[in-house]
């Protein structure tokens, strides 16, 4: 996995640079610009990124424009963690062995600068660097709000704090953590049909595909809660298990949660082969998710 490693620092090099240029276009005497880049650069692997790079290769698209998508997958993805890491949400203290940008600065500039990268991601995708028609332009603001809002990302977090300290049956689990983290993911892949003009069909299976992927990314991220060190992930652990979250660990248990990964792993690796011998680096990214640590 050494060389896709090689291959995820690139793409985030990529996106990095391009987020740093955009940002030196910001106003400069904005007093949220410094939290806003203290949360976007906070030394996170761009994976939604690679996911756009690696499934843009299905249909040949151009490298600049799925940086500039992904610019703007990562400022929402970004707004998401700032919120999310706040006192009236999940409470954490530390991001990435780093403290939350509420600790760092305070919480109304968290909520702030989250609340401007969120409006960043839409200002991204219609500006002028992203060569590409009004129409696709429209259909990439619309889907992202869509997946950004309250039937999505939104939705889902509010799912995951509503659910603590309650029984909740494994079906709803997967749906409210396809909300929180699938529906990003199924955009970084559903873009990738917009750009390439592709019909509602099409469009439909690669957010599926993608929507599985943050599926089995949100497992593994709970199996690495449950299991590891907080000086080794870079933030606290074990809080699932002390907030009784609704996660498959706590219902299933941690082997049999394991056992779950795998098999949605599989399915994710056929739904992409369909796609033929442009999807290794996609494939990749779905077994780079797996062998994280837990």
């Amino acid at each position: 996995m050494s060389a896709f490693s090689t291959k995820l620092n690139i793409i985030a090099n990529s996106t990095n640079s391009y987020l740093k240029s955009f940002f030196l276009k910001q106003k400069k005497n904005s007093y949220l610009l410094q939290p806003i880049k203290y949360g976007v650069f906070s030394g996170g692997k761009r994976f939604r990124s690679a996911i756009v790079v690696n499934a843009g290769k299905i249909y040949n698209i151009d490298y600049k424009k799925l940086i500039i998508v992904s610019s703007a997958i990562e400022c929402v993805h970004s707004y998401s963690l700032m919120h999310d890491d706040l006192p009236s949400m999940d409470n954490d203290e530390l991001r990435r062995g780093k403290p939350t940008v509420h600790k760092k600065f305070n919480e109304f500039t968290a909520i702030l600068a989250g609340n401007s990268l969120l409006t960043l991601a839409f200002q991204i995708l219609s500006g002028k660097d992203l060569q590409l028609s009004n129409n696709y332009k429209n259909e990439l603001i619309t889907t992202l709000s869509t997946c950004a809002g309250h039937s999505g990302l939104a939705g889902g977090q509010f799912s995951d704090l509503t659910f603590e300290n309650k029984n909740i049956s494994k079906k709803n689990i997967i749906n409210m953590q396809k909300k929180k983290t699938g529906e990003l993911f199924g955009f970084c892949c559903e873009s990738i049909a917009i750009i390439g003009g592709k019909n509602f069909i099409k469009r439909k299976q690669l957010k599926a595909i993608g929507i599985n992927i943050g599926l089995l990314f949100q497992t593994v991220d709970d199996l690495i809660d449950h299991k590891e060190d907080s000086s080794i992930v870079g933030k606290l652990t074990k809080n699932g298990k002390k907030k009784r979250k609704a996660t498959l660990v706590n219902l299933l248990g941690y082997e049999e949660t394991i056992n779950f990964a795998k098999n949605l792993k599989k399915k994710i690796d056929q739904q992409i082969k369909k796609y033929g011998n442009k999807t290794d680096d996609l494939l990749d990214s779905v077994e780079f998710i797996l062998k994280r640590k837990f």
